[in-house]
């Protein structure tokens, strides 16, 4: 086994067993060890006649951002069906590894060096960014960032499951400690942001109940 290929089998050993931590650690006495306290009832809130979720996860956001595609889906009902989120229309955007910077608060970004360890530049000063740049000002709702999807109803969501990995490649690169990072990841998500399980059952559990799906 090579050195990377060995890095990134702890890597993800890592991530299981912080997932599996985190999911002990929320346990009720009494219930099987597999319950967690995730909150998952949100997903049966969606009433919409049109649902899309678009799948962020292994988006590379060091190239570019995501989110003009949502902004896009909606214009085009507006245009077409002259509908509007979040009654006629509901929109996911769900996220796991690769995009996770776009969840995290700017202290996350400056703490941790986000920035520079997915390659993510500012486009004001042309360096790993130290802010997150997706997040975008709360005085412009419907624009391509997190708050302008927000303020029109669109949901975020972070994969529990992802953030134990991250977590121990932050602390490989900071030499801390796995589970006190992987608390402060969650403590430092933007707000409004949904953690799931794992992304991977969360897409399942969207399109069980009629959103459509799309992978970016």
């Amino acid at each position: 086994m090579s050195e990377h290929d060995r890095r990134a089998f702890l890597t993800a050993i890592g991530g299981l067993a912080a997932f599996g931590a985190a999911a002990r650690a929320q346990q009720t006495p009494g219930q099987p060890a597999a319950s967690t306290a995730i909150d998952v009832s949100w997903f049966d809130t969606f009433k919409g006649r049109h649902k899309q979720v678009f799948d962020l996860g292994s988006f590379d956001l060091s190239v570019d951002s995501p989110l003009r595609q949502p902004v896009t889906y909606l214009m085009a009902h507006r245009e077409i069906s002259h509908l509007e989120p979040p009654n006629d229309i509901n929109v996911i955007c769900a996220i796991s590894h690769k995009a996770f910077p776009m969840n995290a608060a700017d202290a996350l970004w400056e703490k941790y060096g986000v920035g520079e360890h997915w390659g993510i530049k500012d486009p004001q000063t042309g360096k790993p960014s130290v802010r997150n740049i997706f997040t975008g000002p709360t005085t412009n709702p419907g624009a391509a960032t997190v708050r302008g999807l927000q303020a029109r109803g669109i949901v975020f969501w972070q994969c529990n499951a992802a953030l134990g990995a991250i977590a121990g490649e932050l602390a490989q690169k900071t030499g801390g400690k796995a589970a006190d990072i992987r608390n402060d990841l969650v403590a430092g998500l933007l707000p409004g942001v949904r953690l799931v399980p794992a992304h991977t059952w969360a897409i399942g559990h969207v399109q069980e109940r009629g959103f459509a799906y799309e992978k970016l």
